[in-house]
């Protein structure tokens, strides 16, 4: 068996990982690459192998940094199945149409203003190249082992475990003829309280693991806390809440502690709470209909939804955008990469009564690392804006486990592996975790270049 690194190292996005074992190859999660410009052209670049030679993808979660890349993948000739669990397989047929709808809007906006480099600038995949894709899915569920092969090439058999961070995602445990490697996806937190805390049974020969918080701890705060004090030092300027956050997950956590703030009084009830995502209210019923994986009840999510306002159309956005009132809106993309959000930047971020709240990590590059770490203007679609707004960033709210929380899962593993490769962090956080597991584990830990390949025996 090899493994071949192709993606999230040295930074947090483009997760993608080949394992080939006696001629069939697989490939463990295909994302996005996002943030700074010179990882974004990697999505451009060809894929380093024919894409009709990939015989699987294995699917650990639905945010793009991890599937994004699929419906690129099919449209350059990928023809196998696309192994996920069920919620994830929901969300998927909610992000990446989304991704490829947005993708050729950003493109026909580039060519009415004329910003781009490329005449005519043309999106990565489209609308439907993403259905197309999700034609390949195939739902598996919890803890049962599915067998990957083809003619003449060795079996692999893979089995999904909760990895906490998101509706449906998973670890993976991957066995081929004695020889076992488990990836642990990306990994949520005990004090979620809305999805279930990551729970791994079983041990491996190898581990790829994230390092996204990996240099890091997080606060020892109440989330609920700190967004009351925000919103109601904001609400004494009579200003706008602006909340840039990911659609599937974060959003419907925002919404748990604001709902709850507003049944104790702790922020007035009356005010106003917009959800400007259509792929978020979609995420809505989504988590409805797998309402067995979260921690509150199917009621529970019914009154969460009642909670908000839901904009739908384009026109109602733009008249959102209008509004002067004080106000929460919560609109995609997370980390201000592209979507709604980015209309209401530029007309909420000059003005110093408003507030920019990020609820979670920012990837080095993006719009949201930028404002996080202080940037005076931000330029949105060939134009630069002024900063003037409170910003802030909500780590509390992460969904990500910090170095501490990763180091215990590894010692939930029932046998340590020989061996651990360090990915999807950024290099100071991923270096950090390497030195921590080696010094407190006594387990010998790496960090892989991209493209490096490795033969586990």
């Amino acid at each position: 068996m090899q493994i071949r690194f192709m993606g999230a190292t040295g930074t947090v996005t483009g997760s993608r990982y080949l394992l080939t074992y006696q001629g069939t190859k697989v490939l463990v999660d295909a994302g996005l690459f996002q943030g700074f410009k010179n990882l974004r052209l990697k999505n451009w670049e060809s894929f380093p192998i024919p894409p009709h030679e990939l015989d699987a993808i294995i699917l650990t979660h639905a945010h793009l940094d991890h599937s994004g890349y699929i419906p690129l993948l099919v449209k350059n000739g990928f023809r196998g199945p696309i192994y996920a669990t069920a919620p994830t397989v929901d969300l998927c047929r909610i992000l990446l149409p989304d991704s490829g709808y947005l993708q050729e809007e950003e493109a026909k906006f580039a060519n009415r203003r004329g910003y781009s480099k490329h005449s005519p600038a043309m999106p990565l995949y489209t609308h439907d190249d993403a259905q197309t894709s999700l034609r390949s899915f195939v739902s598996v569920p919890w803890k049962k082992t599915t067998t990957i092969s083809k003619k003449g090439g060795g079996p692999l058999e893979v089995q999904f475990h909760p990895a906490g961070h998101l509706l449906g995602a998973a670890s993976l445990l991957i066995r081929g003829n004695g020889t076992s490697i488990a990836f642990s996806g990306d990994l949520g937190r005990k004090t979620d309280p809305l999805i279930r805390e990551p729970a791994f049974h079983g041990g491996a020969d190898y581990l790829v693991v994230e390092s996204t918080y990996g240099n890091r701890h997080h606060p020892d705060r109440d989330p609920e806390d700190e967004i009351k004090t925000i919103i109601l030092r904001t609400l004494s300027r009579q200003g706008i809440v602006l909340i840039p956050s990911f659609a599937v997950g974060r959003a419907q956590l925002i919404l748990y502690y604001i709902l709850r703030l507003k049944i104790k009084n702790a922020i007035p009830r009356d005010l106003p709470v917009y959800l400007n995502s259509p792929m978020a209210a979609q995420a809505n019923l989504a988590f409805s209909a797998h309402a067995g994986e979260a921690k509150i009840n199917a009621d529970e999510l019914k009154d969460l939804w009642k909670s908000v306002h839901i904009i739908g159309t384009p026109e109602e956005s733009i008249a959102l955008n209008e509004k002067d009132e004080p106000s929460i809106i919560i609109a995609a993309s997370g980390m201000a990469t592209g979507g709604r959000v980015l209309h209401h930047l530029k007309t909420l971020a000059p003005d110093p009564k408003n507030t920019i709240l990020f609820a979670g990590f920012q990837a080095g590059g993006t719009r949201g690392d930028l404002m996080v770490r202080g940037a005076q203007e931000i330029k949105i679609h060939g134009e630069y804006w002024k900063v003037r707004a409170d910003v802030m960033n909500l780590e509390t709210l992460s969904a990500h486990a910090d170095s501490d929380e990763i180091l215990e899962w590894i010692q939930t593993l029932d046998r340590s592996p020989k061996q651990i490769f360090v990915t999807h962090g950024e290099p100071e956080a991923a270096d950090e975790l390497r030195r921590r597991i080696s010094d407190n584990l006594g387990i010998s830990a790496l960090v892989p270049d991209l493209y490096q390949e490795f033969r586990l025996s």
